[in-house]
């Protein structure tokens, strides 16, 4: 059997989101009933040494609460990290994203700015490189299986073309697309590997899927679908897998690892 890889050549990525409120490692499920789960220097170390290829770092309060991302903690948290490290949650602005890529965060994502503000994923692009540049996408599938855009830490729904969105990122030049199905997140079912085939079908951009995954074959299930890369939280901060447990069942399968 050959080795899987990636839709773009690339070796699929295991990543391990941190949600941060006031300072904390949070998860809950739906976006809603957050816990607190520790200390997020503490997890990003932790989850480096298990061989995690990325860590993400969401502020999903920032947003809603109309305030500045925990700089200081992101900061720490870059300081101590040898692997990729992506920021997210409140970076409304260009001065926002050169402030976070300065305290040494690799890449950014941007939601609800990048919605509000379209022309701002072209700014960054051209001002830092696509490499560096995340549009995280909420979506939330309803009764009639339409995909909706949601913003504001899934607070707020729009009336964008869930589709029509994900083209327009790509044209303007992100690098990425941190894909989350709101209906997934938290419940343990796995990812929406309908939703993540077609848009790493449709797409030529790296699909990051997010939302649903509690064990390692959802990973290995994904990655077959297309996606490019993985992210979870729960199934991590909770104990009941290491990375390593997910890499050496994605290896069993023939899947690339890091």
């Amino acid at each position: 059997m050959s080795e899987l890889i990636g839709s773009n050549g690339l070796i699929p990525r295991v990543i391990v989101c941190l949600d941060v409120a006031n300072g904390r490692v949070v998860k809950g499920v739906n976006f809603k009933g957050l816990m607190d789960m520790g200390d997020p220097v503490e997890l990003a170390l932790k989850y480096q040494e298990q061989g995690a290829d990325e860590i993400v770092f969401l502020d999903i309060k920032a947003t809603l609460e109309n305030r500045a991302n925990a700089l200081e903690t992101v900061t720490r948290v870059a300081k101590n990290l040898s692997i990729p490290f992506s920021v997210g949650g409140g970076l409304n602005s260009y001065q926002d994203v050169a402030q976070f890529l300065k305290a040494g965060a690799d890449k950014v994502a941007l939601n609800s700015a990048a919605v509000k503000t379209p022309e701002l994923i072209n700014q960054i692009a051209e001002g830092f490189g696509s490499q560096c540049l995340v549009v995280a996408i909420d979506v939330n599938k309803n009764d009639v299986d339409d995909y909706a855009v949601y913003i504001r830490g899934g607070h707020v729904k729009t009336d964008i073309n869930a589709f029509d969105w994900f083209k327009e990122v790509e044209e303007r030049g992100a690098g990425e697309i941190l894909l989350t199905a709101m209906h997934r997140d938290g419940t343990g079912i796995g990812f929406d590997n309908e939703l993540m085939s077609r848009v790493a079908t449709e797409r030529n951009i790296q699909v990051i899927a997010s939302g649903g995954a509690a064990n390692a074959q959802h990973f290995i299930d994904t990655y077959k679908a297309g996606s490019d890369a993985a992210l979870a939280a729960g199934m991590f901060h909770r104990g009941e897998f290491r990375v390593g447990d997910v890499k050496q069942a994605l290896s069993k399968q023939n899947i690339l690892t890091r």
